[in-house]
């Protein structure tokens, strides 16, 4: 019961995150696309782990850092449209989602496999 409750708090979270992001022009960033994959949430729901997809973006990790840095204006925003369907809002972690540079790599190596 409680893996459910995560799951709708998850998907509600990744949501309104998406929507903020459209909104304040966060989807693009310096000819790059941000996409959020998934928001997992901790058992308590204090926590809520969003994993980026970032495409065509040099510096990631300093794109990551900016965005930390804007974590209480972002949660501000999330709190102000989910405060409603939960108690509390859940504190931030952004992370990078590497299952796209995963299958990029592996695309490659069966191009590489297939020409040989």
């Amino acid at each position: 019961m409680n893996n459910i409750r995560q799951k709708k708090i998850g998907e509600l979270i990744r949501k309104e995150l998406s929507t903020i992001f459209q909104r304040n022009g966060t989807t693009t960033h310096g000819g790059g696309m941000v996409t959020i994959t998934s928001v997992d949430v901790t058992p308590d729901l204090m926590i809520a782990r969003v994993y980026l997809s970032l495409f065509n973006i040099k510096n990631s990790e300093k794109f990551l850092e900016e965005l930390t840095e804007k974590m209480h204006e972002l949660r501000g925003q999330l709190g102000h449209e989910i405060r409603h369907q939960v108690r509390h809002i859940p504190e931030l972690e952004f992370r990078l989602d590497d299952t796209l540079n995963n299958v990029f790599r592996l695309e490659e190596l069966l191009k590489k496999n297939k020409e040989k």
